[in-house]
């Protein structure tokens, strides 16, 4: 809500200044939004079918098993399928963790929830290109990886 009132107590000065130029960066602006529209709808109706046809068990399962760093990987290979806020992947971090999910596991799934995007991918390569949406999605993967071992360490779950 917070966020709403900066926005409008922003717009409201910049028409203030320069009415002209608030207006033009508007309507610019909707109709750049209207372009990606169809792109992010698609986009957020394949994520929603993935998570909506994986149940939460079955997840909870395949990332609490005895070897953690499969499990690692696990979570790694599913949080990159889609890209997920952290007010949703941090609740769901929190309820895998009261199913027994080792931290490291849970921190390779919710960092690359939010970092890398399988399904995203399509519409990062329409807007940003091919390159840099592979590099931007690899980095972010290796970044994750880098997560998940350093809470390992933190919680000494890399010791056998």
């Amino acid at each position: 809500m917070e966020f709403l009132l900066v926005t409008l107590a922003v717009i409201v000065l910049s028409f203030a200044a320069d009415k002209g130029k608030t207006l033009a960066g508007l309507k610019g602006g909707i109709r750049k939004f209207l372009n990606i529209l169809p792109a992010l709808m698609v986009m957020l109706i394949l994520a929603s079918l993935a998570l909506a046809l994986v149940p939460e068990d079955l997840i909870s399962r395949s990332l609490s098993g005895g070897n953690r760093y499969l499990a690692a990987l696990l979570g790694l290979a599913g949080g990159s399928l889609a890209v997920m806020p952290g007010f949703i992947a941090f609740p769901l971090g929190g309820i895998l963790r009261n199913q027994g999910v080792p931290y490291m596991v849970i921190a390779a799934f919710t960092s690359s929830l939010m970092m890398v995007g399988i399904l995203t991918f399509p519409v990062e390569k329409q807007f940003f290109g091919t390159r840099f949406a592979l590099v931007r999605n690899l980095v972010s993967l290796i970044i994750s990886a880098l997560v998940a071992l350093a809470m390992g360490l933190v919680f000494g779950e890399l010791l056998p």
